[in-house]
């Protein structure tokens, strides 16, 4: 949804940011300060998640602070029941996104072992989908 977002918008953002280590650079307003929320909301300090919660909404507001906890309550929700259950993407699901998993190695993640593997041919069609699906959402949107 980012990388489709991102694509209506004009505007381009770095995921690499996720799972590289690196907390800044990926092209969002605020991500230093949303990269230090995420990370004390997932840990246990509740003095960091106080502080990390009102720096946040002192840059973005209110508003944007409440929807950056709730991506981050849904997103644990979901790895949690996925993780928990063992549950594979579908072969659509994983089809459209060959190219994000590839670019950030979520296939790595020894929950994606419940995945199967796409052939090379379907690979490259999950590929040129990528390509092609931003210009698409982006022309439904006007």
């Amino acid at each position: 949804m980012l990388r489709a977002s991102t694509a209506i918008e004009g505007s381009e953002v770095d995921l690499q940011v996720v799972t590289s280590g690196r907390s800044t650079a990926g092209g969002l307003p605020a991500e230093a300060e949303l990269v230090s929320f995420v990370e004390a909301a997932l840990g246990d300090d509740t003095d960091a998640i106080s502080a990390t919660r009102n720096i946040l909404r002192e840059k973005l507001g209110a508003e944007a602070l409440v929807d950056a906890a709730a991506v981050i309550a849904n997103f644990q929700r979901v790895v949690v029941i996925a993780d928990g259950t063992g549950l594979p993407l579908d072969k659509p699901i994983a089809l459209i996104t060959v190219g994000i998993r590839e670019e950030l190695g979520i296939d790595e993640y020894g929950s994606a072992r419940h995945t199967p593997k796409l052939g090379f041919f379907m690979r490259m069609i999950g590929l040129g989908l990528n390509m092609v699906l931003p210009m698409i959402v982006k022309r439904m949107v006007k």
